[in-house]
């Protein structure tokens, strides 16, 4: 098991300097491994990660020595990254690659001989300790780190491989549906509602003067470098709180219920609404979904992914009845047929639970696990909306 820990540095000016340097020299291998890599392929030669890198190597001395003033893992990871782009193209998995620009994702990449950590220290060739803000929190044989520029400041990615989980696994056997939406992030179907934390549109107004400032200085200037910065911290600080909101959420789901059930989102194809873009990008439903399942993984959790075109919201959960038509302004979902009168969000989280029973689980074992809720004679007719318990971020709590 290989885990990842993310912590802020606080380097001095020369080891600032040397960053600068590394980030530089990576970048310049990708681009000048992209320009020879398209440049052969014209004449009919072909290159990969082992060919580009030797012909790199033959003439770094010569041409390109101040490559030696940083570690050599920087230019061989760019061609490593370089050959994987490519493969992820042929295979339609990306687009072509492109050439990278100074000062968008700046980084280097060392191998676990060239990392060393003692409490919160950090050390790297050609540099003394490197002060950490933090100690790593987890306990294994390192596997390699990558040093990052986010937002005018610097962090190390340290991945670390590990015998066992870190965490304990979950005690509890119930089982959860949970349904994300715009209007409540998650809606469990136990009748619990997270609001969305809406960090990009409580910044919003900061952010348009920060970006208008930005607008009315003049290019390659020291003034707009400050104020592309400020832009850049802002943008930093809302992408923090989401990804702080999406932890405890996703926490809190994996420490509270053995199995929980999801539903598989488009979210490429829902942010083609131009009224909802802004909003569906904001609630990030990729990143919790990709949260959920591996920390899942840690405490030995069961998730289910529902199927994409499974009608949540149109069946009822109490008869199965499918709507053929449900529009959006419909919060309460009234069923026809058996007369269930239910919250929207909650009756497509107690269909996302009812799928349990089809997903891996035994009958039996889904019995013990899911209660009386996924039976015929179950009692959410009655379960109202006015019912239904809302946790804003104020009663959110804090794991």
């Amino acid at each position: 098991m290989i885990l990842s820990h993310k912590i802020q540095l606080e380097p001095n000016k020369q080891q600032i300097g040397y960053f600068k340097k590394a980030c530089g020299t990576a970048r310049f291998a990708y681009n000048w491994g992209l320009a020879k890599w398209q440049e052969d392929y014209k004449i009919g030669i072909s290159h990969n990660y082992f060919s580009i890198k030797k012909l790199f190597n033959s003439i770094k001395k010569s041409q390109f020595p101040w490559a030696y003033e940083v570690s050599k893992c920087c230019s061989e990871s760019s061609f490593s990254n370089l050959d994987a782009a490519f493969k992820n193209f042929f295979a339609k998995r990306a687009q072509f690659p492109r050439y990278k620009k100074k000062g968008i994702h700046d980084s280097f990449y060392l191998s676990n001989d060239q990392v060393r950590v003692c409490n919160n220290l950090l050390k790297i060739p050609k540099l003394s300790y490197i002060k950490m803000t933090e100690q790593l929190r987890f306990k294994g044989t390192i596997q390699s780190a990558v040093i990052l520029r986010i937002a005018d400041k610097w962090f190390v990615s340290i991945s670390i491989e590990m015998s066992e989980s870190p965490y304990t696994a979950c005690e509890n056997q119930e089982a959860v549906g949970v349904d994300l939406g715009i209007k409540s992030l998650a809606t469990l179907s136990t009748g619990v509602k997270f609001e969305p934390l809406r960090a990009l549109y409580k910044n919003e107004k900061s952010l348009k003067r920060l970006q208008r400032q930005l607008s009315r200085k003049q290019k390659s200037s020291k003034n707009r470098l400050k104020a592309r910065m400020k832009v850049a911290k802002k943008y930093y600080r809302v992408r923090c709180l989401r990804t702080d909101y999406l932890h405890k959420l996703t926490t809190f789901l994996t420490e509270n219920y053995r199995y929980i059930s999801i539903e598989n989102l488009n979210v490429a194809g829902m942010v083609q609404n131009r009224h909802l873009s802004k909003s569906i990008s904001d609630c990030a439903f990729g990143e919790f979904k990709r949260q959920l399942e591996y920390k899942s993984k840690l405490r030995d959790n069961t998730i289910f992914i529902a199927d994409r075109f499974f009608p949540s919201s149109k069946k009822c959960s109490c008869c199965g009845n499918i709507k053929q038509e449900l529009s959006l302004s419909e919060r309460v979902y009234k069923c026809e047929i058996c007369g269930a009168a239910v919250d929207r969000d909650v009756n497509a989280a107690l269909n996302l639970k009812q799928l349990l029973s089809t997903g891996g689980l035994s009958e039996t074992a889904y019995a013990n696990v899911c209660g009386d809720h996924v039976r015929p004679d179950c009692q959410c007719k009655t379960a109202m909306v006015d019912e239904a318990e809302i946790i804003n971020m104020d009663t959110f709590i804090h794991i």
